[in-house]
């Protein structure tokens, strides 16, 4: 890892700190943000929220805007990433979904003609309140020179749920069409890799200025099941998006046994969770991709000083690679302290230097 000495290097903004580690330029330190920053840990989250449901957040723009540059000044998180879900682009397909309080398919996908019905609308016009709070939030951002990130569910993901029809552990009825109906399941995932490479394309568009790629659910598959259902799919996306020099990040929640595969797909930062090794990680892929990660969330319960010794530990096994942005292995939980939060973004600018 490149980290230069900030004097000589002059005053980095977090945009110029981010946007250069994702690319492996010399840093003064690691940048640091973290997965679901915005949401119920803080109270002025609740504030925000109270009295809509999160479908109608998503979709106000002001609200929106507002939760998503919360965690600058309350937590000093370096980056903002886009408030939505990832199923934001889903309805406008001809899928009827309600969150209870995760995503709930009324109709799951389990015939041919549902996944032919399917369509794949330019997301500007399905669902222009995601660009515009986009565009309103770098109108915000500018002068504060701090980066703004957008996102996706990767269509692995996306198709876990819209079989299932709602949240599993272990997704049955999705891998029984895996394994009875292969083809209706590549069916699903080419038009959901269409409409993941559109909604990506009109996000960069609009103004986000990196894009992480969130495939939650690929971890329930095998190696070889990887290689097979879900690597083509990132690779396909990575390929065809227009980047205009945006990085893709792509993150794989219980994928320490595909992060080889991960490093394969044409992602410029691989985001790992707390159970695979950064240093494994930075030592066979590290000259190839930036690293993102991984802090166990659960583990902001813990005092300061201990936060603080596992961000520096981060930090070392991270350093044989060419980039590392610190962040959880995961999205912050609900019951998270927020003093476990200040301190985690606290440790990771005490790296300086």
């Amino acid at each position: 890892m490149v980290w230069g000495d900030g004097k000589e290097m002059g005053d980095l903004t977090p945009e110029d700190r981010f946007l250069r580690t994702c690319r492996g330029e010399e840093v003064d330190r690691p940048p640091v943000w973290l997965m679901r920053q915005a949401g119920r840990y803080l109270p002025e989250y609740r504030a925000v929220r109270k009295g809509v449901s999160f479908l109608e957040m998503c979709r106000d723009v002001e609200r929106a805007v507002t939760v998503s540059l919360q965690p600058i000044d309350l937590v000093g998180s370096e980056a903002v990433i886009l408030f939505q879900d990832i199923f934001t682009p889903i309805p406008a397909m001809g899928v009827d979904l309600d969150f209870a309080p995760g995503p709930v398919i009324a109709e799951p996908l389990r015939t041919a003609e549902q996944i032919a019905a399917l369509g794949v609308p330019d997301p500007r016009e399905s669902v222009p309140f995601v660009f515009e709070i986009i565009r309103t939030l770098r109108g915000a951002l500018e002068k504060r020179r701090i980066p703004l990130l957008g996102f996706a569910g990767a269509p692995f993901t996306l198709a876990a749920y819209m079989v299932e029809g709602s949240g599993s552990k272990d997704f049955g009825q999705l891998k029984r069409m895996l394994h009875r109906e292969p083809e209706l399941l590549r069916e699903l995932l080419s038009t959901l890799t269409e409409m993941t490479v559109g909604y990506i394309d009109a996000q960069i568009e609009a103004g986000a200025q990196a894009v992480q790629l969130f495939d939650t659910w690929a971890g329930l598959l095998s190696p070889s099941e990887y290689r097979e259902w879900i690597a083509p799919t990132h690779r396909l996306i990575f390929d065809r998006v227009e980047r205009r020099g945006a990085p893709l990040i792509l993150y794989v929640n219980n994928g320490a046994h595909v992060v080889d595969q991960m490093a394969d797909s044409g992602a410029d930062v691989l985001s790992l969770d707390w159970r695979a090794s950064l240093g494994e990680a930075a030592e066979a892929f590290g000259d190839r991709v930036t690293l993102q990660g991984n802090l166990d969330p659960c583990a902001l319960s813990a005092d300061r000083e201990k936060i603080f010794d596992w961000v520096r530990q981060m930090a070392r096994d991270a350093a044989q690679g060419r980039g590392y942005i610190a962040n959880l292995g995961h999205g912050c939980l609900p019951g998270t302290p927020v003093e476990g939060v200040r301190a985690f973004t606290d440790a990771v600018r005490s790296l300086a230097g």
